[in-house]
């Protein structure tokens, strides 16, 4: 319950997620739009620490499919995958090339933090002039 967990001070979240797009939503139960497990407490854990005076919560995932293929980071989910941790929630997301912090910003400043978390072979991403916000 993300009351009872709100009411621990400075509460640490950190969950994973298969991929996350530029506005910062977190596709955790689909791989390639494929359902592939359930949310867990994700969402709980997540809202938990927004809540929680000093909490942070962190979202972690590698910056590339395994084969290093894709990106993990896009301007939009895969089709067919499932939101599990909205964009309002996401407070950083971590990935082997450092942190982005998206709490509090624009979708354009959220974007360009991705895209500097992002595998440097897929950062010539460009936020296109309907990310602003």
């Amino acid at each position: 319950d993300p009351r009872v967990i709100a009411r621990e001070p400075n509460f640490v979240a950190i969950n994973a997620t298969t991929e996350v797009d530029f506005y910062g939503q977190c596709a955790s139960e689909t791989v390639a739009g494929n359902y592939f497990s359930s949310s867990g407490g994700q969402y709980d854990f997540s809202r938990g620490a927004m809540y929680s005076e000093g909490g942070q919560g962190f979202i972690v995932l590698n910056a590339t499919t395994r084969d290093g293929g894709m990106s993990k980071i896009r301007p939009m989910l895969t089709p067919g995958s499932v939101v599990t941790t909205s964009k309002n929630t996401v407070d950083k997301v971590v990935t082997e090339f450092g942190v982005a912090e998206l709490r509090g910003k624009t979708v354009r400043e959220r974007a360009q933090a991705l895209i500097a978390i992002a595998d440097p072979r897929f950062r010539r991403t460009r936020c296109r002039p309907s990310c602003a916000s």
